[in-house]
């Protein structure tokens, strides 16, 4: 969860009247109205929607909670709020899936329950495989005195705790919750949150790591240990880091708090993912086995866009898939007026690089669903004939994966429908730490500069993944509908530079944007 939403936004570039939102109307659940007025047929015809990205069919959601392989399924939960296309009320959302691209809703699986530790709202978690008993722990809040508050954010004091639900349906349809948490916070003034637990299991000893903090110090990781995912006991801080200096009422902009860890093995290291100052870093390192320690030796960002929250899963193949919610850039007065917000990321298949930093691409299974490619001709094809055949192109319906590969040297692409840009892409590797724009938005371009580059781009109604290198990954949000077919510009020097070229429609994963 994200106790403040103004700070966010602002780091995603959002202005004006998004940024004027009070910052603590994420907590306001007495104003949520309901988007009943917002039909079916309004929703199913929005152009903005994504068509084969995973979204609830109406309301808001956010962050990817407990995605777990289980008897031959995918089941994704996400926090969603049933009343509102804005934050508050939160319960888990349920969709499953055979191949992680195709998808159904199902029914919610956790809710708040009125009197208990999780009567305010049912907030991120992890789900496991407890020796065929599929477990969630996920963190539960309530309002409390101050003193006792670990979610201070000047408008409510929340104490975070957290609880376990279990689910002997082979669907995972049904769950029980214990009636305690099975975990409580520590007595400290200086705890700066307490929630999003991750797990993981070494032989017969599970490891939760909670995201955690201390004021004025940085935001870390609390390590626990279990026998049996119910009795806890604290170990010490799996992993910290540094405050960056600046007050704030919200204490993950100022890095004095980890939100949604995540930490797991791939390949001979240990990553681990951390949400903070409304970004997401990757570390990549080394854990004590004795000791129990992460010691971080490659760090990066994981997305340089409008991405937050991670979590990762293992496929049926073992393969380290990740996940993530895309927010929202745009003010809060039109989600809520279009009945719903955010979306799931793509799923995106992790690797360490050869000198062990992160590397990552979505799914091939994804490009399964393109149609009709086009392929831009060979180099050695006379100039007038690749444009033509450029200009032959075309992206409609704002659903399409492209990719290309260029030369090593200063590139513009612009997608557009011949009256204003809808995406521009420009790489200039003179601009140290920024050698890649995507509309705005900058990302340093690692890896040698004498190679090639490579791009892959998902284009999916208001939402853009663009994967660069397979290291630099920046989501962005365009909420402009174009008036007719995108067609790709370059000049002709670009276009010299484009080693290859080809794009290929997306076909949508339910016949009327709702994914039901």
């Amino acid at each position: 969860m994200r106790p403040s939403r103004r700070e966010f936004l602002k780091a995603l570039g959002v202005t004006g009247a998004a940024a004027a939102v009070p910052p603590f109307s994420r907590f306001a659940l007495s104003n949520l109205a309901s988007n009943d007025q917002v039909s079916r047929a309004q929703l199913a015809a929005d152009p903005l929607r994504p068509q084969f990205h995973l979204l609830p069919a109406r309301n808001w959601m956010n962050d990817p909670d407990g995605p777990i392989y289980w008897k031959g399924a995918y089941h994704m939960f996400f926090q969603y709020n049933p009343n509102a296309a804005v934050w508050g009320d939160m319960h888990w959302a349920h969709s499953v899936s055979p191949d992680m691209i195709h998808w159904r809703h199902l029914p919610m699986a956790l809710s708040p329950t009125p009197g208990s530790d999780d009567q305010e709202g049912c907030f991120t978690g992890s789900a496991v495989n407890d020796d065929g008993t599929a477990t969630i722990l996920y963190t539960g809040v309530k309002s409390v005195l101050p003193g006792d508050a670990t979610l201070r954010d000047g408008a409510h004091n929340f104490r975070e705790v957290q609880c376990l639900a279990s689910s002997q349906d082979s669907n995972l349809l049904e769950w029980q919750k214990l009636p305690a948490p099975v975990l409580t916070p520590p007595s400290d003034p200086n705890l700066t949150g307490f929630r999003d637990p991750c797990l993981w299991r070494d032989g017969g000893v599970w490891y939760m790591g909670i995201g955690s903090g201390q004021k004025g110090v940085g935001g870390r990781v609390l390590l626990y240990r279990s026998y049996d995912l119910r009795q806890w006991e604290y170990l010490h801080p799996l992993a910290s880091g540094k405050w960056n200096g600046m007050d704030s009422v919200n204490p993950v902009d100022s890095g004095e708090m980890w939100e949604c860890p995540d930490f797991f093995p791939l390949g001979e290291k240990h990553v681990l993912l951390y949400s903070t100052e409304g970004k997401v870093f990757w570390e990549t390192g080394e854990l004590d086995p004795k000791e129990l320690v992460f010691h971080a030796e490659k760090r990066g960002l994981l997305d340089c866009g409008a991405y937050y929250a991670p979590k990762s899963q293992l496929d049926f193949r073992d393969r380290r898939i990740l996940w993530g919610w895309i927010p929202e850039t745009r003010p809060e007065a039109e989600y809520r007026a279009a009945g719903w917000a955010g979306c799931m990321s793509l799923p995106r298949e992790l690797a360490l690089g050869p000198e062990g930093e992160l590397v990552m691409r979505v799914v091939p299974e994804v490009s399964d669903l393109g149609r009709n490619l086009a392929i831009l001709p060979d180099r050695v094809v006379a100039r007038e004939a690749r444009r033509a055949a450029l200009r032959r192109m075309s992206v409609e319906n704002l659903s399409a994966e492209i990719r290309f590969r260029s030369l090593p040297r200063p590139l513009r692409i612009i997608l557009s429908d011949g009256h204003s840009p809808f995406l521009t892409i420009v790489y200039s590797p003179e601009e140290a730490g920024k050698e890649l724009e995507i509309n705005g938005k900058h990302a340093q371009l690692t890896g040698r500069k004498d190679a090639e580059l490579e791009f892959h781009i998902f284009l999916d109604g208001s939402v853009v993944e663009t994967i660069a290198n397979d290291r630099i990954a920046l989501t962005s949000r365009v909420y402009a509908v174009p008036r007719g077919p995108l067609h790709l510009v370059a000049s002709d020097l670009d276009l010299d530079s484009v080693v290859s070229l080809q794009v290929s429609k997306m076909q949508p994963i339910s016949p009327d944007r709702l994914t039901t």
